[in-house]
């Protein structure tokens, strides 16, 4: 089977999310300075070849990185006074703002995770996707214009990927940018990201995530939107998920058994595993994972520093105040860690899921009781 390069968003293991695609999204919000360094740097002639864009996952990152590359092909816009504004704006009646949308633009490459030959994503980017980067800068591009490279999930590419990019990045040509997108750029090679310019990206405001939600989502209740929000921690992307999974349902959920240890019913706390080891649940799994390293590092915080985090539901201030009851930094330490070891070798080795939940669950009862 031949790998699908161009739209990983259409096959089916990709969450429904109902926002445009980044290389479709022509609006960013909660990122005007980056803008304004990135604006600055073109109208001086001075944007270098090479970036790392770096957040939290689903914050904007690579929406930024493609507005960066209409800036470049279509040309800036001008404001009112038929100035160039220190945005990241563009000119939306050139035809190639609608040639990158459609991801059709000749001088814009982008590379993301593929499906492989059993039709699965593959949880890596592979050193064949990255290789399309040299035959596509020894084209010449359209106008003697810029040529723009986008390698998304820049951190999950492989040894033979990254070495690969690499060589690219020593060498770019002339008017060209490679920009890489990750969540996690300390996972880079060291070569790479000592090549790069950096450019960090910092989660969005509450409100920010909760205008994002009413653009989107405008059937959600306000209350709703109100505690994605803060659920997200100021990722846009990351509340558009907890929204599409029923995320709250099952922070309420994991709130109520989390409530009532060390005693947690085991029918109800099998029935959660259940759930969520079943074919499909993979995205809630993780979900619930990202909810119980919360939970740990809250209690690590409350034990190492005497300070607690604002609750995201009225009823989880009570579940936390009973399992910290007598914290013991020790404890919460051991628990932070199942939670991260478990999560690594389950997804690593494709194990079991609902006995993840299940040992971790036991690890926190056992803290409690302790």
């Amino acid at each position: 089977m031949k790998d699908d390069p161009v739209d990983i968003r259409k096959h089916p293991d990709f969450p429904e999310l109902p926002v445009p695609a980044p290389w479709a999204n022509e609006e960013l919000i909660g990122h005007d300075k980056a803008e304004r360094r990135l604006a600055g740097l073109v109208a001086d002639e001075r944007i270098a070849g090479a970036w790392i864009i770096g957040g939290k996952a689903g914050i904007g990152k690579a929406t930024l990185a493609w507005r960066l590359a209409r800036h470049l092909l279509c040309g800036p816009g001008e404001d009112l006074f038929g100035e160039s504004p220190a945005t990241l704006d563009f000119n939306a009646g050139d035809p190639a703002a609608t040639w990158i949308s459609a991801r059709s633009h000749g001088d814009v490459l982008g590379i993301e995770l593929t499906v492989g030959e059993r039709g699965k994503r593959r949880q890596e980017v592979i050193v064949d996707d990255v290789r399309r980067i040299r035959p596509f800068f020894a084209r010449t591009a359209g106008n003697d214009g810029w040529r723009v490279v986008i390698i998304d999930d820049a951190d999950l590419m492989n040894s033979s990927a990254a070495n690969a990019a690499l060589k690219v990045i020593e060498e770019p040509p002339r008017r060209a940018v490679v920009l890489l997108i990750s969540a996690v750029p300390s996972s880079l090679l060291a070569t790479i990201r000592s090549r790069c310019r950096k450019l960090p990206l910092s989660p969005l405001l509450n409100e920010q995530v909760e205008l994002l939600l009413e653009r989107f989502l405008p059937d959600l209740a306000a209350e709703e939107r109100d505690s994605l929000a803060r659920l997200s921690d100021g990722s846009p992307g990351r509340a558009l998920l907890l929204a599409e999974k029923d995320g709250l349902a099952l922070y309420r959920e994991m709130i109520g058994l989390v409530a009532t240890a060390p005693d947690i019913d085991p029918a109800a706390l099998h029935r959660l595993a259940e759930r969520l080891g079943r074919p499909g649940g993979e995205a809630s799994w993780n979900l619930a994972f990202d909810f119980l390293s919360n939970w740990s590092a809250a209690m690590i915080r409350k034990a190492a520093t005497g300070q607690t985090a604002p609750p995201v539901l009225p009823e989880e201030t009570e579940a936390m105040a009973r399992i910290a009851g007598d914290p013991a930094l020790e404890r919460w330490m051991a628990v932070w860690e199942k939670v991260a070891h478990l999560r690594r070798t389950v997804q690593s080795l494709n194990l079991d899921r609902r006995q993840s939940i299940l040992s971790v669950f036991g690890t926190l009862q056992a803290a409690v009781r302790t």
